[in-house]
Order: C-alpha cells, then sequence, then structure tokens
C-alpha cells in the first residue's frame, strides 16, 4: 500500500507534483514541441521510478543516494532533446559523441526503470527484439534481415518518432496521463463511495446481493480509472470482505472482483489506455473505438452478473437487509455533482471532439467541483448555486478555442479564494490527487516507452511482416486456427506483461495478418486487445487474480480458475466478432443483424454461465452442463447450419429443465397440502 506523501522523501513528493503540473500546462497549452514533452515525460518517469524502486525491485519509504542519482540523471537527459531540439532534427540519423552517449545511458535507464517496476519478463522481450536488430543478420531462413548498425540502432530507438518516443510515448504524455488524473481527481473527491453506495442500493438486498454490488461498483469505477489491477486493490477492499462475509467462496470472491475490474478496461467511455494508443495506431476517431467495443461490453459484465447470480443461488445466499443498504436516491442527491464530469467527458467525446479536449474539460470540471465544494461550507448556499453554475458554463464555454483557458481562469480564481479562505481539507484533496495521479501513471508509461524499442525493432527491420506472412498461410487452410494461435500469443505474452505492450506487440505482428485475413481494422485490433486483457485472468500468472489474492486470503492461482469461468464473454465475444462483425457494429451492419448477433451472443454466455456452475431454476444433472456448454460453443463457430442447431438444443434443454423444476416444487407443495 502507498505511504502517505508526508512519509516520503521530499523528492518524490514534489517530483509527482512537478510530473502532474507539467502534464496539465502542456496539454492546456502546448508551450513546447510534442518531441520535447515525450522526452520530459519519460524524464520524469525515472525520476519517481528511481525514487521509490531499489537495485533489487524492492518498493522503498525513502530512496537512497543511488536512485536519487540516477532519477535526476535520467530527468537530466531529457532536457538534452529540449536544449539541442533543432540541431537532432538537422542531423537526423548522424550521431555525435554526446549524442551516442546520451543514446546509451537512455536506453539502459529505461530497460533498468521498467525492470524495478514490473520485473524481467517485459525487458526480457525487448531485449531479445535489441538482440535481433543488432544480430538477426546471422539468423537462417526468413528471419534473416540485411543487417544494421549500432548507430542505425540507437538513432532508430533513442531520437526517432519510432522508438522510445513513438505513438504509445505520445499517447501516454497526453491521453492517458490525463485520465489517469481525471481518475484520480473523481476517486478523491468520493467516486468510489458514490458507487458504493449507488450498487448496494441498487442490488445489495437481493440474491447474492454482495456479489452484484462487486459487479456493478468496480465496473463503474473502471469506466473511469481504465486500469484492472489498481481497481482491484481499490474496490476490492470492500467488496471482497463483503461477498465472503455473506457466504461466497474466497476464491469466488476474489474472481468476481478480478473479473469485475478488468472489465474496466473495455467499458466506454473512457475504457483503458489501450483504447487511446488504439485510436492512434490505425488512425479512426476515438469514438468509433467505443461504438465497436460498446455490445461486447454489456456482453461482459452481463456474463459476469449472471454467474453471480447463479452462484447465489447454488449456495443458497442471500442479499443484505434492505434496512442495512443505503438509498440510492439519498446517496445521488448527496455526490449527484460527481457524475457531471464524467456526463461532459461523454458529451464531448460523443460529439466529436478530441479525447484530450475531452478529457482537458472533464479534469477542470472536476477540480472546479472540488474546490467549490469545499467552499461551500464556508459561503451561503445561494453563493455556492451561483459559483457552481458559473463553472458549469464555463465548462460549456469549452465548445471554443479559449474554453480550455478558461475554465483555468475558473480554477485558478477558486484556488485563491480558497488559499485566502485556508481551507486545507480541500487543498489537500487536490494536492493528493495530483501525488497519486502521477504514481498511478508510472507503470502504464514506463511500459508505453520500453515498448517502443520493439516498435523501432520491427519498423527497422521488417519483422512483422515475415511473422503475419506465416500466420496468413496458415488462414489460408482455417481461419480459426489463425485466431487460436493469435490468441495464444496474446495469452503467452500478458502472463509477463501488461495489457499495453501486449497490445502493442501482437497489433503490430497478428493484427495486420488478421487484416488480410479480411478481418475487419477495427475488428482485427479488438481481438488482440480482448485478449491482453483476458491474460490478467489466466494462471499461472494472472496480475489481476494475483492482486486480489491478500484481500481475499486465497491463491492467486485458484482464483484465476475461478475467473476463467466467470470472464468466458471475454473469450467467447471476440471469435464471434470476427465471424460476424455486426457485433462490434462494423460493416454497415442493420438493426436486424446487430440484433440477431447480440441475442446469440447473449444466449450462449447464459448457456455456459449455467453449465459452468450446474444451476438455473434447480441443480442441473451432469449431462445438462455438458449439454449447455456444447450448444454454447456451437453458437460461437459459423458452420452450415450451426446456429440452427444451437437455438434448438438451447430451447430443448431450457424447456425440460424449467419442466422439471416445476414438478419437482409442485411435489412438496402437494404433499404439505395433504397433510
Amino acid at each position: 500500500m502507498e505511504q502517505s506523501p508526508s512519509r516520503l522523501f521530499w523528492l518524490l513528493f514534489y517530483g509527482a507534483l512537478a510530473f502532474s503540473a507539467f502534464q496539465l500546462v502542456t496539454a492546456a497549452f502546448s508551450p513546447v514541441s510534442t518531441t520535447v514533452v515525450r522526452a520530459l515525460h519519460v524524464g520524469f518517469l525515472f525520476l519517481l521510478i528511481y525514487c521509490q524502486y531499489d537495485l533489487r525491485g524492492v518498493k522503498q519509504e525513502r530512496p537512497g543516494w543511488l536512485g536519487i542519482a540516477l532519477g535526476l540523471c535520467g530527468l537530466g537527459l531529457a532536457f538534452y532533446h529540449w536544449i539541442y531540439e533543432g540541431e537532432l532534427i538537422l542531423r537526423a540519423g548522424e550521431l555525435n559523441q554526446w549524442d551516442w552517449i546520451i543514446g546509451i545511458a537512455t536506453l539502459i535507464l529505461v530497460f533498468d526503470a521498467s525492470r524495478r517496476m514490473m520485473g524481467w519478463a517485459l525487458p526480457g522481450i525487448c531485449l531479445a527484439f535489441l538482440a535481433y536488430a543488432l544480430f538477426g543478420e546471422y539468423l537462417p531462413g526468413s528471419f534473416q534481415h540485411r543487417g544494421y548498425s549500432l548507430e542505425q540502432v540507437i538513432s532508430q530507438l533513442a531520437f526517432g518518432t519510432e522508438g522510445l518516443y513513438g505513438t504509445p510515448t505520445y499517447v501516454s504524455s497526453g491521453y492517458i496521463f490525463l485520465f489517469i488524473l481525471f481518475g484520480a481527481f473523481l476517486e478523491q473527491a468520493g467516486m468510489l463511495k458514490l458507487f458504493n453506495d449507488l450498487a448496494l442500493g441498487l442490488v445489495g438486498s437481493s440474491r447474492g446481493g454482495p456479489g452484484k454490488v462487486s459487479v456493478i461498483s468496480s465496473g463503474l469505477m473502471g469506466t473511469i480509472n481504465g486500469s484492472g489491477v489498481a481497481n482491484v486493490v481499490s474496490t476490492g477492499q470492500f467488496t471482497i470482505p463483503l461477498m465472503k462475509r455473506f457466504g461466497y467462496r474466497s476464491e469466488f470472491a476474489g474472481a468476481v472482483e478480478a473479473t469485475s475490474s478488468m472489465g474496466g478496461q473495455i467499458m466506454p467511455p473512457v475504457m483503458g489506455a489501450v483504447a487511446f494508443i488504439m485510436a492512434e495506431t490505425i488512425n479512426v476517431p476515438y469514438l468509433d473505438i467505443t461504438k465497436a467495443a460498446l455490445i461486447p461490453a454489456l456482453l461482459y459484465f452481463f456474463t459476469v452478473f449472471w454467474m453471480v447470480h447463479l452462484e447465489a443461488g447454488r449456495a443458497g445466499l442471500k442479499g443484505l437487509a434492505k434496512e442495512d443498504c443505503p438509498n440510492p436516491l439519498a446517496a445521488l442527491r448527496a455526490r449527484w455533482y460527481l457524475l457531471l464530469p464524467l456526463a461532459v467527458l461523454v458529451a464531448l467525446l460523443f460529439s466529436g471532439f478530441t479525447p484530450l479536449f475531452s478529457g482537458m474539460v472533464g479534469l477542470a470540471l472536476t477540480v472546479v467541483l472540488i474546490l467549490g465544494s469545499g467552499l461551500a461550507s464556508r459561503i451561503s448556499a445561494t453563493l455556492w448555486r451561483v459559483m457552481f453554475w458559473l463553472a458549469l458554463g464555463a465548462a460549456c464555454a469549452t465548445f471554443n478555442q479559449y474554453g480550455v483557458t478558461a475554465i483555468f481562469a475558473v480554477v485558478t480564481v477558486l484556488a485563491v479564494l480558497i488559499f485566502l479562505g485556508r481551507d486545507r481539507g480541500v487543498l489537500k484533496t487536490a494536492v493528493d490527487a495530483l501525488y497519486h495521479g502521477a504514481l498511478h501513471a508510472l507503470p502504464v508509461g514506463i511500459a508505453c516507452a520500453l515498448v517502443g524499442v520493439i516498435i523501432g525493432v520491427i519498423s527497422l527491420t521488417g519483422v512483422a511482416t515475415t511473422v503475419a506472412g506465416h500466420i496468413i498461410d496458415l488462414g489460408e487452410h482455417s481461419l480459426m486456427l489463425s485466431l487460436l494461435l493469435t490468441m495464444l500469443t496474446c495469452l503467452v505474452l500478458g502472463m509477463g506483461i501488461p495489457t499495453i505492450p501486449n497490445y502493442i506487440i501482437t497489433s503490430s505482428i497478428a493484427a495486420p495478418a488478421l487484416l488480410d485475413l479480411g478481418v475487419p481494422l477495427i475488428v482485427s485490433h479488438m481481438f488482440v486487445f480482448y485478449f491482453g486483457i483476458m491474460a490478467d485472468l489466466t494462471p499461472p500468472v494472472a496480475l489481476a487474480a494475483f492482486a486480489a489474492s491478500p484481500i481475499a486470503r486465497a491463491s492467486g492461482m485458484a482464483i484465476g480458475m475461478k475467473a476463467l469461468q466467470i470472464a468466458i464473454a471475454g473469450f467467447l465475444v471476440p471469435f464471434m466478432a470476427v465471424y460476424d462483425p455486426a457485433l462490434m457494429l462494423q460493416g454497415d451492419p442493420t438493426w436486424g443483424a446487430i440484433a440477431y448477433i447480440s441475442v446469440k451472443a447473449l444466449l450462449a454466455v447464459t448457456l455456459w454461465g449455467m453449465g459452468t456452475i450446474g444451476f438455473w431454476r434447480g441443480r442441473l444433472a451432469w449431462w445438462e452442463r455438458i449439454a449447455m456448454i456444447a450448444a454454447a460453443c456451437v453458437l460461437v463457430v459459423k458452420l452450415p447450419f450451426s446456429d440452427e442447431s444451437g437455438f434448438a438444443v438451447a430451447l430443448v434443454l431450457l424447456v425440460q429443465h424449467w419442466w422439471r423444476w416445476r414438478n419437482a416444487a409442485a411435489v412438496p407443495m402437494s404433499a404439505q397440502s395433504r397433510s
């Protein structure tokens, strides 16, 4: 658990605040070029990581002098790109002595910083790609390249726009950091409590209510922070003990929380950081990504909710007492204003504004609301309402080019008022959000920087074309085999690396091959995106499952195995979307086609849930469970008469089980009436 800012060394605390301030200023006003922003973004990552992690990769409360020196050195290297920006552009590809030193030092630091924070998995993969760039000319067969000098490799990786400072770092320094900060401000303002109270009030008293609370609360929280593992740690502290207290098995409680939290990365409007990288990579509007993700995300969360409902029925679990559940309307009345930034964000995104602009407005409005709520205790209610609507009017004014400046002017005025009023509670909330937001961005940022090594090597050597060719050759005989190979690649890579580098690697290699096999562009990228997320639930590594393990006090492996059953929609839906792109609203589908594939997918995951849990109206016989799982699989594949067979088998199974349960329930009633 993170230490409070007051107990950390001042360099880490003020460095995090400076990092957040730098990102906000550059996002709002663009005072320097994007190249400088990317370099300084990576420099701040070095500073904060080395101030937290020692040589062994152990998080420390106070940084050592070696960590301070390396962190300041990493930040200093970034200024080289700012000071000599013009000269570096003029001599692109021709390194002088200082370029050599800066380039090699930056590469060493990015590998070492990521190793300290995330372990050896991702650095090891990137080292393999780096070795391929340097020595691939000696390989036999189709993977041999023409050979590249060390100067070419360093120039490509440390100074080009397809290496460390490529598209992933650009997205991290722009969209991702902004939305992480947005989530941090909302979390500090009390959004987590609002979501928990809403979920408890809506479903807490229903059958198995605590499990359903976890699904709703974690899903809602995931829509604003987009980080699965972080979501497990935050919301899981409340939901997992609650589920266990009401009878859920430890591994099931941990699996529900892990599965629900990971779903936040695919739930519009914010989704995870990968969605922003995807939009930049394939050059499509972010809105198109969110539209494609909507139906699969709803199916995913329906599946988790359905699994919880069935498990509660099988185990005979009850919900909370009605009087113990908060009133959802009262919770909304108390904190309804926290939903405004999210509503404004969605409105701007669906109005065609860029994610950067929309996120900036949402963040600014959140700050306004936090500061204004602190002033509410010091000023009259009438004046508070006036200030609130002025702030909201300023947010609406952002539809013009001076809108962001207007928002920051309002925030500045409110901050001055608070400072004069010495409202330290609100100031602490804002400072904590800036601090924690910067720290939450570290694993995403350093992964984006390091994975630039892979992008740079792929761009330099063209190895992606070779790999894609093999996948295409396989797909000419069977598209399913190509899809299974791609899925396994995503799952294996994801066992050791986060979702972002997993997507970047597989989208660079496998997604183009799927596109050549006739899979639509967004569907091919969403396919690898989904399985990158599922990797965090897949044993033996299963990062989200192991994050839930200490809270649930159960084996991470057991949680991961149970999570695989609960998250089945995440495995079935991508395959269904490949064979019928209407599920992701691709291919100009009709409303009828969208409705048909949605109903078919809904039936498939419903049957899978009943088959794996072994319960519907009552307990299922073993043959019923097998038949339901088989019918679900038949509905997924696209073969002659597969849909008709799946629907027919499903209808027979559901009717006969309902009839058997009805007769079994009628027997005790008739016996009771005779007595």
